[in-house]
């Protein structure tokens, strides 16, 4: 996977359509990225409504697809076996591609049985519809039984990760991606943590020469298996982004953020990671 990608969330609206959304800004933020090296690009059907993935089929015509990173997301909602079959031949119409580089679960469904869902995912790869499963804002309980009943690998999980905002540590899910060759894939990147930059973030930007989103950002990918994805419409925006890229801060600064970043937060105030119940126990090895 590369260490950097464009999502989609509120392109063409939040999770309903938002029929005066500028969609021609939305392709040319896109095919802006993928001119300056972005091939990875983030969507879900749950993105206003599945339109986001129709803007992405716009943005990307005239682009060699093999050349590309298509991820795409399942809604909870949609995790019966049949459900899942269902909602991923919809979203390769709406992407217009035949096939999905990656394809999570966007949460653990409290309707179907992971089982149930997991055995679907397989059955896509199985039939080369999609290359690679994965999941999102799943504790590492989850993470681990999703692995479990999987015959494919489980690539990524998708959470809220930052400067700031430690769920993914505190739970001991980034150690679990780390151990297990799986990539934590991060969203919302910066934007909790910069309305007022700390000081201490300063003494970086000034040490590497870099900005603080930069900064956070590279703090990101610095560490093992972790990777990023950010939104933008601004081409100055993603110039800034694409420069956290190509550089590696020391591991004694990755390690300053991550003890002295002030303001921590224990849990993630956009969607908290799905833990089990005190009564859960996991189920065998597959």
């Amino acid at each position: 996977m590369p260490v950097y990608g464009i999502g989609t969330w509120q392109m063409g609206g939040d999770k309903k359509r938002n029929p005066v959304n500028d969609d021609d800004a939305d392709v040319r933020a896109i095919r802006t990225a993928i001119d300056m090296g972005v091939t990875h690009i983030d969507t879900a059907e749950l993105y206003a409504e599945g339109y986001a993935e129709k803007i992405v089929a716009r943005a990307i015509k005239g682009y060699e697809r093999s050349k590309l990173v298509l991820v795409s997301k399942v809604m909870p909602a949609h995790c019966s076996y049949d459900g899942i079959l269902r909602a991923c031949e919809q979203s390769l119409k709406r992407l217009e591609t035949d096939y999905l580089d990656l394809y999570l679960m966007h949460s653990l469904s409290p309707e179907f049985p992971l089982s149930e869902s997991i055995r679907a995912l397989d059955r896509l790869v199985d039939e080369g519809i999609i290359k690679h499963i994965g999941v999102a804002n799943f504790g590492k309980e989850y993470l681990a039984e999703a692995q479990a009943r999987a015959c494919h690998k489980i690539v990524c999980d998708q959470v809220h990760y930052n400067c700031a905002f430690r769920e993914p540590e505190r739970a001991g899910l980034l150690e679990f991606c780390q151990k297990n060759d799986i990539f934590l894939m991060a969203w919302r990147p910066y934007r909790d943590i910069l309305r007022v930059v700390p000081e201490m973030l300063l003494t970086l930007c000034k040490k590497y020469n870099k900005t603080p989103v930069q900064i956070a950002l590279n703090w990101l990918i610095s560490q093992d298996n972790v990777i990023t994805l950010s939104k933008t419409r601004d081409g100055e925006h993603l110039e800034e982004n694409l420069g956290a890229l190509g550089w590696e801060m020391s591991k004694e600064d990755v390690e300053y953020i991550r003890s002295s970043f002030p303001n921590q937060q224990e849990r993630s105030d956009a969607v908290p990671l799905n833990v089990p119940l005190p009564s859960y126990s996991p189920p065998s090895a597959h």
